[in-house]
């Protein structure tokens, strides 16, 4: 080969070579621009993930605290009114006993009831129910009676009718049964349930 056609081929291949040097290095600019945008897209990507995820995490928390709240409260509530039956059962149990014997103020109270009823239904000729052994207990109809007609103003007879069976207290009506007053004891306590179930928890609870 010629010296002029070596310096031909050396001029091609130097131009060969700065050109292929060129391509190399726009190819690696190119690259690393390819790199370094896949690599924030792929970092925006995970954070838009774990936001998401702390989100779906964070409502799941509240969520999960909420529940819990919900269940701790209705055990609370239930626990309650476990208490408050508890003390009305108790409640029950004296007032049996108390019925059950001849406690004075078991007697005067009876009475009370008696007349209570008495006079709700405004007097007249009444039949008196009690349990069998209240009525040895009651020896003062014709009393209860003329304090009674005082109240309602009408003529007041008091007559004991069959037993019932009840804790304690009485059922009244009317001869011909279309009026009756239940004031039992259970009667009275079912009647006065609510209020007196505000009156024990603000007790038991306070």
């Amino acid at each position: 080969m010629s010296s002029g056609t070596e310096k031909i081929v050396s001029n091609i291949k130097s131009e060969a070579q700065i050109k292929a040097d060129k391509i190399l290095q726009e190819a690696e600019v190119k690259s690393n621009s390819i790199i370094e945008n896949g690599n924030k897209k792929a970092e925006a990507e995970k954070n838009n993930i774990l936001d998401d995820g702390k989100k779906q995490s964070d409502m799941r928390y509240q969520q999960i605290i909420s529940e819990a709240k919900m269940n701790a409260r209705r055990l609370e509530l239930e626990a309650r009114e476990e208490v408050i039956e508890a003390a009305f059962n108790q409640a029950n149990e004296e007032l049996k006993n108390i019925a059950s014997s001849s406690d004075d103020k078991y007697i005067s109270s009876l009475s009370k009831m008696i007349k209570e009823a008495a006079t709700e239904i405004g007097g007249g000729d009444l039949i008196v129910q009690v349990k069998e052994e209240d009525k040895s207990k009651i020896t003062n109809l014709d009393s209860i009676a003329n304090e009674t007609q005082l109240e309602t103003g009408k003529n007041t007879n008091l007559t004991l009718g069959e037993s019932i069976i009840t804790i304690g207290g009485a059922v009244l009506k009317t001869k011909n049964g279309e009026i009756e007053v239940n004031n039992t004891i259970e009667a009275r306590i079912l009647r006065f349930k609510k209020t007196l179930r505000s009156e024990v928890a603000k007790t038991l609870f306070k």
